[in-house]
């Protein structure tokens, strides 16, 4: 296609996504930036001193696949647990804005809310995080949890054109709702994703599939170091998990695609102004995940996701691309 009716197409790819249904299932957490200017050095360690200048908190991980869906106008509805904590208020607050349903967002007492805090330091030739915080419990949530989770799958998928889930590896996931999504996406024919850390074996039968570099390479035992690496373990992941497509991100590489129509490599859209590729991988998944759901092929929908992973890590801190900014992108 040329640049014109490749734009062309892709406006009109971006306008039908706006119009889909998606339900989000996984764990969800509270990004929170404290961003500060660099004054001197602590006398106490080498680190700098920051005087802090504003504190802003964002959907995380799951919370910011469904944000994503949302900010392009699709219908989004979020599955997860948060505990019983101010993290959660803040949390609801920031997704109700956003006007993300979260009516299937759970509360488990004996839980904490993820909370991921990163301290950015201005002053220098750009702003640079430097310290990340993770509250964040790894064990599997309980079993009274996880079958409240299993049925609010079961009720909210009604009428989904796709069902994404985020598996951080931080105990909403379990093998149990795994399966129970698989089931009530194929009940609804709705395109099943999943954008996982590992434990890939709980994701057998769905249709795509998205790991990153290094935890491909631990889920298959093997480096992953040159093209027919990336080749052959796409190929082996593909085949094991029975997937329409398996993504592999690879970074400033780009992201490996494996799918009918091949194997293929796609580059990112921006490689020269990075300041921060913070969730710059759940804008990639969520639009590749609603963007397949029209319709749109593996290795295009990936093309187009790039292009709004590219306006992701332009900014400072987790964001959600509009349509418009993406489109401006291309």
């Amino acid at each position: 296609m040329t640049d014109e009716t490749q734009r062309a197409a892709w406006a009109a790819a971006i306008a039908a996504m706006a119009k889909r249904r998606i339900v989000v299932v996984g764990d969800v957490a509270l990004d929170e930036y404290l961003v500060g200017r660099a004054e001197r050095l602590s006398r106490e360690a080498p680190v700098p001193v920051l005087a802090l200048r504003e504190r802003w908190r964002r959907p995380g991980g799951a919370a910011n696949q469904a944000w994503n869906a949302a900010a392009l106008g699709a219908e989004a509805r979020l599955v997860g647990v948060v505990g019983r904590d101010a993290a959660a208020k803040v949390l609801r607050g920031v997704l109700e804005d956003a006007d993300i349903d979260i009516t299937h967002v759970v509360v488990d007492p004996k839980r904490r809310t993820t909370v991921k805090t990163r301290v950015v330091a201005e002053g220098l030739s750009a702003p640079q995080q430097v310290a990340r915080i993770d509250e964040q419990d790894r064990a599997d949530v309980s079993s009274d949890i996880e079958a409240w989770l299993v049925a609010a799958i079961q009720g909210v998928t009604g009428g989904a054109d796709a069902v994404l889930v985020s598996h951080y590896r931080s105990g909403v996931v379990t093998p149990g709702v795994a399966s129970a999504t698989l089931d009530a996406a194929r009940k609804q024919r709705a395109l099943l994703t999943v954008d996982a850390q590992g434990d890939l074996e709980r994701f057998k039968g769905y249709d795509v599939v998205r790991i990153g570099r290094q935890d491909a390479a631990a889920n298959l035992g093997r480096r992953l170091d040159d093209e027919p690496d990336f080749r052959a373990a796409a190929k082996a992941l593909r085949e094991r998990l029975g997937a329409r497509a398996v993504l592999i991100g690879r970074g400033a590489a780009g992201t490996s695609v494996l799918d009918d129509a091949g194997y293929a490599v796609v580059p990112p859209a921006n490689v020269s102004e990075v300041f921060d590729v913070s969730g710059a991988g759940d804008t990639m998944i969520a639009w590749v995940t609603l963007a397949m759901a029209g319709g749109m092929p593996a290795r295009e929908a990936v093309r187009l996701a790039t292009v709004a992973a590219g306006v992701v890590v332009r900014r400072l801190g987790v964001v959600a691309p509009s349509a418009s900014e993406v489109m401006e992108a291309t």
